[in-house]
């Protein structure tokens, strides 16, 4: 089993920058692809990036390229997300998850954390 716990969230001007962390414990981390989803009030949870266990893959959905990068750091046993040029319609709460599938898919992660909040103000 792995544990998740996110951090990073906060209130950001939209133009701005955050760095979501999601820090793992329990089994070997480096066997889960880790992904990122998030929640806005009244919708439903959405697939955002996704990498692999060894970080050589990477996935987004359209409305983030370009814009935020997942990355990994085995070592430390951390994903993260880097978000850059946010945007109001960004605001959700953010939830890392891991699966040992690289999928998009949210029902396929087995571990998830609690989410952290982001909201971008205009």
């Amino acid at each position: 089993q792995v544990q998740l716990e996110e951090s990073g969230g906060g209130l950001v001007q939209a133009g701005g920058s955050l760095r979501l962390s999601c820090a793992a414990s329990g089994d070997t981390f480096d066997s889960y692809t880790m992904g990122w989803f998030r929640q806005a009030p009244g919708k439903e949870r959405e697939f955002v990036a996704a990498i692999s266990w060894g970080g050589g893959s990477q996935h987004y959905a359209d409305f983030v390229k370009g814009r935020f990068t997942i990355f990994r750091d085995n070592a430390e046993n951390t994903a993260y997300l880097q978000m850059n040029s946010l945007k109001p319609e960004d605001t959700a709460v953010y939830y890392c998850a891991a699966d040992k599938r690289l999928t998009v898919v949210a029902a396929s992660y087995d571990y998830w954390g609690q989410g952290t909040q982001v909201t971008v103000s205009s």
